[in-house]
């Protein structure tokens, strides 16, 4: 029977784990998020240890978290759509850019968009953070590739994108790419599952 304290131990463990791994994440939001969830569990531990300096300064960390966590969700980003050729240098470096990146998140991907025909490129601050390249006949958009890059993956410009397509005329998309990485982003947005692929109508 496993001990007590080699369970106290175990919990310390898991917080600092938690506090350590949230300086991995590349979204601001969720380091945040899993900081606070680390400190609050190593706030415990360190009251349980009785080492309050400890507890204390955790504690802190957890308040800090929390204030920014509230500013940040109370604040609303502001984005442009571009709409872009296919061929716009802009485009091409953001995939170059982060190629590694699109690969680990749409496994099996083909790089080859050179039967897209249209392309949009979302920015925040001149800066583009997400990109949506497709085929697009009839007002309905075979989606090739609908990628935000690290630091802005918190729905917002996916919400975005899809409040303005249809002022460009779009009516559906679709996209039939794998779902491995990225299928709370589709459900949270509103694409319904097709069986062999997914569709969302505007």
């Amino acid at each position: 029977m496993i001990s007590k304290e080699i369970l106290i131990e175990a919990f310390g463990y898991l917080g600092s784990a938690l506090v350590l791994v949230s300086f991995l994440m590349a979204s601001v939001f969720k380091l945040r998020v899993v900081n606070t969830i680390g400190s609050v569990i190593f706030t415990i531990y360190a009251f349980i240890i009785h080492s309050y300096p400890t507890a204390i300064m955790n504690a802190c960390l957890v308040c800090i978290n929390i204030y920014y966590l509230v500013k940040m969700s109370n604040t609303t980003k502001s984005y442009d759509l571009v709409k872009a050729d296919c061929h716009d240098s802009l485009l091409k470096y953001t995939v170059d850019k982060y190629r590694e990146d699109i690969l680990k998140l749409f496994p099996g991907i083909s790089m080859d968009f050179s039967n897209a025909n249209t392309s949009y490129i979302v920015c925040h601050d001149g800066k583009p953070v997400g990109i949506l390249i497709g085929h697009e006949l009839n007002g309905v958009i075979e989606v090739l590739l609908d990628y935000t890059i690290p630091e802005y993956r918190d729905f917002s410009i996916g919400e975005f994108l899809f409040t303005k397509l249809p002022e460009d005329g779009v009516k559906s998309l679709t996209y039939r790419g794998s779902d491995e990485h990225n299928k709370p982003y589709l459900n949270k947005t509103g694409f319904v599952n097709k069986g062999g692929y997914y569709e969302k109508t505007f």
